[in-house]
């Protein structure tokens, strides 16, 4: 006999989202590599089976497995504020694929100025179509806003790299591979918030445990924001903080003097290793659907929340995106 699949929740996390270690295995879900080469028939597919399901129609014969694995490719595939198919550089799946090689060559070629410049610009066109791909789409994002995020942030990752070059000069060799790291680092602490900036002029939509929206908040906004910058510092951090140390240490044996030409594709490759687990760790480091006391808010936002719900409602609820 089939089970009546009806009224299943296909929104309802497989994985308690309250819990660090619930967030982890969500995002080690949705950020699977593989689904990068799922075909754009197949995420057509999801997402036709997730509207269904939320109307509680389903198929005759559909198992539970074909709506969690449709919702998987759903989630990995589609912004979920507008539910538009995202571009596929720009998805979190596409963060080991794209993240290794970006990073292998960062940490490879860092001894001359053109190519500091080069990979540094590279990585922040990256980062850039990421960041945007991946903000709470409730807050439009003028051209403008988006080429002058793009531009600062380029022009920071650059000028700290080329800057903390020329200062380790006399440093010892492992100082100067730590220098991509800084670079990004400080980049993404411009980059996320000015291709953001929206949010935080206008406010993002708070809503309340139902899910209706309330009204704006920069205050929550900031949090967001703030929260994605030391997600994306946590997942670059431990690949290109400990691969210079190995690769210091391998570059000295003889074997390894011998194959350079195979050193980019070894820090590729390595730095993929980290990035699959770094990947769905940094983004479950905070809940994507944030709780933020009422208490936080703006003072004429709380006016309006009592006005309407008294003190039945001590939390609202915000995307903070990825």
């Amino acid at each position: 006999m089939e089970a009546d699949l009806s009224s299943f929740d296909i929104d309802a996390p497989r994985w308690d989202q309250g819990t660090f270690l619930g967030r982890v295995k969500h995002f080690f879900n949705i950020t699977d590599p593989r689904t990068v080469f799922v075909p754009e028939q197949k995420l057509d597919w999801a997402k036709a089976v997730v509207e269904k399901s939320r109307m509680g129609v389903v198929p005759p014969g559909t198992q539970v497995e074909q709506l969690l694995y449709a919702k998987k490719l759903y989630d990995s595939a589609f912004h979920p504020d507008t539910g538009e198919k995202m571009n596929v550089i720009g998805r979190m799946s596409f963060q080991v694929p794209g993240g290794m090689i970006i990073t292998g060559f960062m940490l490879q070629f860092y001894r001359t100025m053109p190519a500091v410049i080069f990979w540094q610009w590279v990585n922040q066109s990256f980062n850039a179509l990421v960041n945007y791909t991946n903000r709470n789409a409730a807050s439009p994002t003028s051209v403008r806003q988006m080429a002058l995020s793009y531009f600062t942030a380029t022009t920071t990752a650059v000028a700290t790299a080329v800057g903390m070059n020329m200062l380790t000069k006399r440093a010892p060799p492992l100082v100067g591979r730590w220098v991509p790291f800084a670079a990004v680092a400080a980049a993404n602490c411009v980059n996320i918030p000015m291709m953001r900036q929206q949010e935080l002029i206008q406010g993002i939509y708070v809503k309340d445990r139902n899910h209706k929206e309330i009204g704006h908040s920069q205050r929550a906004a900031a949090i967001g924001i703030t929260q994605v910058v030391i997600s994306r510092i946590t997942m670059a951090a431990p690949a290109m903080i400990l691969l210079p140390v190995v690769m210091e240490r391998l570059e000295k044996l003889r074997f390894m003097q011998k194959v350079k030409v195979l050193h980019a594709p070894l820090q590729v490759m390595l730095s993929g290793c980290f990035l699959i687990f770094m990947v769905p760790v940094a983004c479950g480091l905070f809940p994507q659907r944030c709780e933020l006391s009422v208490s936080y808010l703006e003072p004429e936002l709380q006016d309006t929340i009592k006005a309407k719900y008294g003190e039945l409602l001590p939390y609202v609820y915000f995307n903070k995106g990825l």
